[in-house]
C-alpha cells in the first residue's frame, strides 16, 4: 500500500525528546535520504523539539511526511500551543531568545531547510514548516512556472497506523487536478478504499470532476466505500470546476483588502457514498479563479466551524502552514484528518 501520510510525533515533555528524534532519524533514513540530508533532518528535528519543550507547557507535536516526485524529500511541521511571538522578525535573529538559550534555533532550522516558513500569533502558538529535498531539488522547483501552491496535512486517527483519508495533486502546465478522499470509517480498510480511488484518479485524470467521480465509483465497488471531492482548475481560463459526494467540506476564499476572512463560498457536495450509491445525475459547479483565490478542502476529521479571521495574515503564508494551523486548532482527534489548501501563485 502507498503511504503518503504524516507520522505524528507527540512531545508531551523532555523525556520524550530522545525517542522522537530517534524515530524521526529512522523515518528520514527509510525515505532514502543521504547521510548529509539525514543530518539536516536531525538538526531541524532537534531544534523543533527543543522549542516545543521550552515554550509549550503541554508539549506539542511534529508531523513528518515523505515528499514524492519530482521533489523527493521530507517535510517536518512543528505545531505548538505556546504563547506565540509578537515580534517574529526579531526572534528569527541569531542570539535572540526568550528562554535564556543561545537563540539560534529558528535560524538553524531555516539554514538547513530548502523550504522554510513560520507563522506565530500571540495566544495561538507557533507553526514551523521545513522541507529538505534530496540533492537540493528545491531550486529547480522554484524556477519552474508553477501557477499553484499546494499544501496538505493528512494524519491518521490516534492509535491507527494507516490513514483512511487520501489525496492527489496533479499539476499540468496551467491546469491543476485535486482529489480529496475519505474512506468510510478508519484503519487499514478505509485506507485501502481511499487509496484505490487515488490510484484510479492518477491513472485516468480528466478535467470533468463529475465524470471522474463516476469512474471512481465504478472502480471501488468492492471496497468499503468512500466520500470524495474533485476539483479542476483551468489556469488560462481562470475557472474552477468541482464536484463532491459525501461530507468532504471546504471553502473558496476571495482575498479582499489583504484579508481572507470577508468573502468565501462554501463547497457543496451531493449525498451518497462512492462505491455504494451515488446520485443518477451529477453536475459540476463552476466558479471564478484567480490570483486572489484560496481553496480549503477537508474531511470530517476537522471541525466544520473553523474561521480564518482568527489568524490575521495567515493567507500570506505557505499553503502547508495554512493547513497546519487549521489542523492544530480544529482536529477532532477522533477520526482521520485531511486538510488540503491550494493558493494561486502570483506570476
Amino acid at each position: 500500500m502507498d503511504v503518503n501520510q504524516h507520522q505524528r510525533f507527540t512531545v508531551p515533555d523532555r523525556s520524550f525528546a530522545s525517542i522522537a528524534k530517534r524515530d524521526i532519524t529512522r523515518t528520514a533514513e527509510s525515505f532514502g535520504l543521504s547521510p548529509s540530508e539525514v543530518g539536516k533532518v536531525n538538526i531541524v528535528a532537534t531544534e523543533m523539539i527543543s522549542n516545543l519543550t521550552k515554550h509549550t507547557a503541554k508539549g506539542g507535536e511534529l508531523l513528518v511526511r515523505p515528499l514524492g516526485k519530482p521533489t523527493i524529500g521530507i517535510e517536518l511541521i512543528c505545531l505548538d500551543n505556546g504563547p506565540g511571538m509578537e515580534d517574529l522578525p526579531r526572534m528569527m535573529e541569531d542570539g535572540v531568545s526568550t528562554a535564556g538559550t543561545a537563540g539560534e534555533g529558528l535560524g538553524a532550522i531555516k539554514r538547513q531547510s530548502d523550504v522554510f516558513d513560520i507563522f506565530s500569533q500571540p495566544e495561538i502558538g507557533t507553526i514551523i514548516l521545513s522541507r529538505i529535498y534530496k540533492t537540493h531539488k528545491a531550486p529547480t522547483l522554484a524556477n519552474t512556472n508553477h501557477m499553484f501552491e499546494n499544501g496538505c496535512i493528512i494524519v491518521p486517527k490516534p492509535g491507527e497506523a494507516f490513514c483512511g483519508d487520501g489525496f492527489a495533486i496533479i499539476e499540468k502546465g496551467y491546469d491543476l487536478y485535486l482529489l480529496a478522499m475519505d474512506g468510510l470509517g478508519h484503519g487499514v480498510h478505509a485506507h485501502e478504499a481511499a487509496q484505490q480511488a487515488v490510484d484510479v484518479f492518477c491513472n485516468n485524470t480528466e478535467s470533468d470532476p463529475a465524470n471522474m467521480l463516476r469512474t471512481i465509483h465504478n472502480s471501488i465497488r468492492r471496497s468499503r466505500g468512500a466520500v470524495g471531492f474533485m476539483a479542476f482548475i483551468n489556469g488560462k481560463a481562470q475557472r474552477i470546476g468541482y464536484c463532491g459526494i459525501g461530507n468532504i467540506a471546504g471553502k473558496l476564499y476571495t482575498i479582499e483588502g489583504g484579508s481572507a476572512s470577508s468573502s468565501y463560498k462554501n463547497i457543496i457536495s451531493y449525498n451518497g457514498i462512492l462505491g455504494h450509491n451515488i446520485p443518477t445525475s451529477l453536475n459540476n459547479q463552476q466558479l471564478d479563479w484567480g490570483r486572489n483565490k484560496l481553496l480549503v478542502m477537508h474531511s470530517d476529521g476537522l471541525k466544520s466551524r473553523w474561521d480564518l479571521s482568527k489568524y490575521p495574515g495567515l493567507h500570506r503564508h505557505h499553503a502547508s502552514i495554512i493547513a497546519a494551523v487549521l489542523y492544530k486548532d480544529n482536529t477532532r482527534q477522533t477520526d482521520d484528518t485531511l486538510v488540503m489548501v491550494c493558493k494561486a501563485k502570483i506570476q
